[in-house]
C-alpha cells in the first residue's frame, strides 16, 4: 500500500475568541510557524502568537494563544517572515515592513518601518539559518539580506542589530512578486517573469505569465517558489492548463515540467513534492523528480472546514499536536531488585 506524502490536520480549532457578531469580515490572511510556535496575521491588523502546550492528564497537545496585538493603523497583515538566526520577524502591512523580535513579538524600537513597499524578498540562504545558541552574543550574528521592491526601483538592505541600506537598482517595470537566492532575484511584473542579477543589475525576461493567444490580456497570478536547491519554480498559464517550470538563475530550464488543469490558487514546495491548491479547493501533490501526481485531496464538503486559500512553507519546520502520547502511554509494573548492603572494612 502506497502511503500518501501528506495529511491535513487542524492546528487551531478557533483562532478568534469573539462573538459571531464581531467576526464579520475578519479573516486570517497569513501565517508562519517555527518550532512549537505559530504566528498569525489577520485582516483587521491583529498579530497573534500561539504556542504548543504539552499533553496532560485528560488533555491532548494543543496550541494556546500567548499574545495578540495590532500593527499600526490596524491595517490588513499581508505577510509574516521569520528570521530565527537574528531573532527577528518581518511583518508586511499597509505597504510597510515592520520589525519585531522573536519570539515575543516586541516592536524593534530602534528600526523604523520601511514604507512604500510593493513586495519584498529575503535571501533564501539566510532564511534557512537556524536560531543561534543562547550564549551567542548578538553582535556575532550574521546579518540577513533582503530586497524591497518599490514603484520604480529595488532597494537592498542588510538586517542585524541595525538596518543597513546597501544600494538601489532602477526597476522601470516595478514588480508584483519576487524571490531571492543569493545574488539572483526572480521577479514578476505585470506580464513576465524576469531574472535580475543583484551584483551587475542586469535584468532579462524569461517567461510570460500568460501564454494564451486567445486571451492575451487575461490577468494571471504569478508564482515564484524556491526549491531549496538554487533554482526557482515559476507557473505560466497556456490557455488549456498551467505549466510549472524549474529555472536556474541564468534562466535555463531544469528538472522537468509540471502541469495543472486549472491555474493554482496557491503553491508550496518541500522537496521532493510540490503542493498546489486549485480554485475548487482540491489539493494536488506532485513529485518533482518524476513529475507524477503523487496525491489528490478532494475539496472540502459544504459542511466541512473553512475554504482552503493559501499554502505556507515553514523553512525550518514546526511541531504538530499529537494525541498519541496520551493514547499510547500505559502504566507497566516494574519489579525492583534491592542490592544487598556491602560492609566496608
Amino acid at each position: 500500500m502506497t502511503v500518501p506524502p501528506y495529511q491535513i490536520q487542524e492546528l487551531i480549532t478557533s483562532v478568534f475568541k469573539l462573538p459571531e457578531s464581531l467576526l464579520q469580515g475578519i479573516q486570517i490572511r497569513c501565517g508562519q510557524a517555527l518550532g512549537s510556535e505559530l504566528y498569525i496575521g489577520c485582516s483587521n491588523g491583529e498579530l497573534m502568537r500561539f504556542a504548543l502546550q504539552g499533553a496532560s492528564t485528560g488533555k491532548v497537545e494543543s496550541y494556546t494563544i500567548l499574545s495578540r496585538q495590532s500593527v499600526p493603523n490596524d491595517k490588513q497583515i499581508e505577510d509574516i517572515v521569520l528570521l530565527p538566526s537574528i531573532s527577528r520577524a518581518l511583518v508586511f502591512s499597509d505597504s510597510q515592513i515592520h520589525f519585531y523580535t522573536l519570539p515575543s513579538l516586541d516592536v524593534v524600537q530602534l528600526i523604523k518601518p520601511i514604507r512604500h513597499v510593493i513586495t519584498f524578498a529575503v535571501d533564501q540562504h539566510h532564511l534557512k539559518r537556524p536560531a543561534p545558541p543562547a550564549s551567542e552574543p548578538p553582535h556575532h550574528l550574521k546579518p540577513v539580506d533582503f530586497c524591497v521592491i518599490k514603484r520604480n526601483s529595488l532597494a537592498m538592505y542588510s538586517l542585524g542589530q541595525r538596518l543597513i541600506y546597501q544600494k538601489e537598482i532602477p526597476l522601470p517595470n516595478s514588480g508584483t512578486l519576487a524571490c531571492r537566492i543569493g545574488s539572483s532575484l526572480c521577479i514578476a511584473d505585470k506580464n513576465f517573469y524576469n531574472m535580475l542579477n543583484l551584483e551587475t543589475a542586469e535584468i532579462f525576461p524569461i517567461l510570460p505569465l500568460n501564454q494564451d493567444g486567445d486571451a492575451p490580456n487575461l490577468p494571471v497570478e504569478p508564482f515564484i517558489v524556491p526549491t531549496g536547491e538554487d533554482d526557482f519554480l515559476v507557473v505560466s498559464w497556456t490557455g488549456s492548463n498551467s505549466m510549472g517550470l524549474f529555472l536556474t538563475p541564468s534562466g535555463d530550464p531544469i528538472r522537468g515540467t509540471l502541469t495543472w488543469s486549472q491555474h493554482p490558487a496557491s503553491i508550496c514546495l518541500e522537496l521532493p513534492h510540490v503542493t498546489a491548491i486549485l480554485p475548487d479547493g482540491t489539493v494536488e501533490v506532485h513529485n518533482i523528480d518524476s513529475q507524477s501526481l503523487a496525491q489528490v485531496i478532494p475539496p472540502p464538503s459544504d459542511n466541512g472546514p473553512v475554504d482552503r486559500t493559501r499554502l505556507v512553507s515553514s523553512v525550518l519546520g514546526y511541531i504538530v499536536p499529537s494525541n498519541q502520547h496520551s493514547t499510547k502511554l500505559r502504566k507497566v509494573p516494574v519489579n525492583l531488585e534491592r542490592s544487598p548492603a556491602t560492609k566496608s572494612e
